[in-house]
């Protein structure tokens, strides 16, 4: 499994790649893998603020749908609609073409309470 050092991570198995006060956020190798082959992603939450570790949309694998958390309280400013097409790119590339969503955070001090890769490698006992 992939934990890009760069990137910071939930224990809901969401990862954030940080600019600033932008963030593009997308789901974990682990997470994908877990769900199995993803077959329809549904996120409608452009110009929306969403507060931290509120659902923001979610993931239609073969076996199972589960939610979207929000990371960090922000403001959805883009959706990467190419899932629309190919929701696959997850399974394919989670922390590249695979990115879910691009943000603009409300709140910087909320960068703190997420995990680094090795914290998350430890919550998935990688």
């Amino acid at each position: 499994m992939n934990f890009p050092s760069e990137l910071k991570y939930t224990k809901d198995h969401e990862w954030v790649k940080l600019a600033g006060n932008e963030a593009t956020i997308g789901i974990t190798d682990f997470a994908q893998r877990e769900l199995g082959d993803i077959v329809y992603i549904d996120i409608n939450s452009v110009g929306t603020e969403v507060a931290k570790e509120e659902v923001f949309g979610t993931v239609e694998a073969v076996k199972t749908v589960s939610d979207l958390f929000m990371p960090l309280t922000a403001t959805v400013s883009a959706i990467n609609d190419a899932l629309n097409n190919n929701p696959e790119l997850v399974n394919t590339d989670p922390y590249g073409d695979g990115w879910m969503v691009k943000v603009t955070l409300s709140d910087l001090s909320e960068v703190e309470g997420l995990l680094s890769a090795d914290d998350y490698k430890a919550l998935v006992g990688a």
